[in-house]
């Protein structure tokens, strides 16, 4: 028996289940080695049900043009570090790496042993630095074994790897990070001189570089990373005056990159600015970036509403006309954010279309009334282009009151990702 919580009469359902049109697109490889069979039916999976639902697009051409963009920018002699952690900010760690080398970077930074390992398992051979902190045999024994290179940040931590590899009969090139003012990892800018003495004393120990990170790079206002950056070249100052020879320095995140070339030094490390994403406003007259991302979904019901219906849970939104509504197959689970909830527009045949009613773990609901002739199947963008329209991470960012960042590094593993150039 149909559900009468609604007063209205029952809404009529329009039978518009078209399939939808093929369409073709290279899938990105799955995180995880599975078997020849296992294979075949992921990709007989791929190719029907779980890109009839929904999906990221990352688009490998924008990718290589914000690469090239970045490496024009840089000082002579600096090199590219392209961060992929965070499974690279959500649009796939192993095809971005494999991109961003092909086209100019030569180092990856990751924030953890796992990911690093990741993409050695997908046959990567860079230089990958893992930027977060590593402190036991086991994670020692595990960087050695894939050739990943540590960040040091604590004498405690030098002497267990010092130890560690020293039991594997192995030496290891280590990255020794300096806190001029983010207040997280890293050793005291005015202990450099002190801390790298010790490092040095480790014959198994090899010092690859000393970097540090800005905290305010992104601000108009560069009083603190001026700060910053006095800090880390007192330090450097002082190592040399001691004697301790420093192969890499390394300082600039995105923002850094795209503001003061004298910030380069020898490596910079962007992530965001190569997903095609700007760290703040006033940096993009700097550069042109494309944004890499897109979300997309599918329509999965269309049904007419009567006034006075309430949609989804606790009837946050009621119909104060009939509405033709569809319903597209995301939802939170999959990285749309539920405070979103009546607050968003998604673009179908390139107009701008109303989310309504709170968002769902797996689906959402929309009036999609504009579009009378609506069919099952249609294509959903939630965030990128859709003919004059384009939606991005940072519109989704300043309604929640948050950071690009943390948007793309929401979506989930169970949408797709799926490789195409444009």
């Amino acid at each position: 028996m149909l559900d009468d919580l609604n007063t209205p009469v029952s809404s009529s359902i329009i039978d518009r289940d078209t399939p939808p049109k093929k369409t073709e697109r290279v899938e990105i490889p799955p995180r995880h080695s599975i078997s020849a069979r296992e294979h075949l039916l992921q990709q007989e999976i791929s190719s029907t049900e779980l890109r009839e639902r929904a999906w990221v697009e990352i688009d490998l051409a924008a990718l290589a043009h914000n690469v090239r963009q970045v490496k024009r920018l840089l000082s002579v002699n600096a090199q590219l570090m392209a961060v992929v952690k965070a499974d690279a900010y959500g649009h796939g760690a192993v095809t971005v790496a494999q991109t961003v080398l092909q086209h100019g970077a030569t180092w990856l930074g990751v924030a953890t042993i796992g990911e690093g390992i990741e993409l050695r398992k997908a046959g990567i051979d860079a230089p990958i630095l893992i930027l977060g902190a590593t402190h036991s045999p086991e994670q020692i024994r595990a960087l050695a074994h894939f050739s990943l290179q540590p960040t040091l940040v604590s004498p405690q931590q030098a002497r267990v790897f010092e130890q560690t590899l020293s039991s594997l009969h192995q030496s290891g090139a280590v990255h020794v990070k300096l806190d001029t003012g983010m207040s997280r990892l890293g050793v005291p800018w005015q202990q450099a001189v002190e801390f790298l003495q010790l490092v040095s004393r480790c014959p198994h120990l090899r010092i690859a570089s000393i970097y540090s990170h800005l905290a305010t790079a992104d601000s108009p206002d560069p009083t603190v990373m001026q700060l910053q950056q006095q800090r880390f070249e007192n330090a450097i100052a002082n190592l040399r005056a001691a004697g301790i020879n420093i192969p890499r320095l390394h300082l600039a995140n995105s923002a850094a990159t795209l503001t003061d070339p004298q910030l380069h030094y020898d490596l910079v490390r962007v992530g965001l600015g190569i997903y095609g994403l700007y760290p703040a406003p006033h940096l993009q007259p700097t550069i042109d970036l494309k944004p890499v991302l897109q979300v997309k979904a599918r329509v999965t019901q269309v049904k007419i509403i009567p006034p006075g219906t309430g949609v989804s849970y606790g009837h946050q939104f009621i119909a104060d006309r009939e509405m033709l509504l569809a319903v597209v197959g995301i939802g939170y689970a999959d990285g749309v954010p539920r405070n979103l909830s009546h607050k968003m527009k998604v673009s179908i045949r390139g107009q701008m279309i109303p989310q309504i009613g709170a968002i769902t773990m797996d689906q959402l609901m929309l009036d999609a009334s504009a579009i009378p002739d609506l069919q099952v199947g249609e294509v959903v963008t939630l965030l990128g282009q859709d003919g004059n329209n384009f939606i991005s991470a940072d519109d989704w960012a300043a309604t929640l009151g948050t950071i690009s960042w943390e948007i793309l590094c929401s979506f989930k593993h169970r949408l797709p990702r799926v490789a195409v150039s444009r």
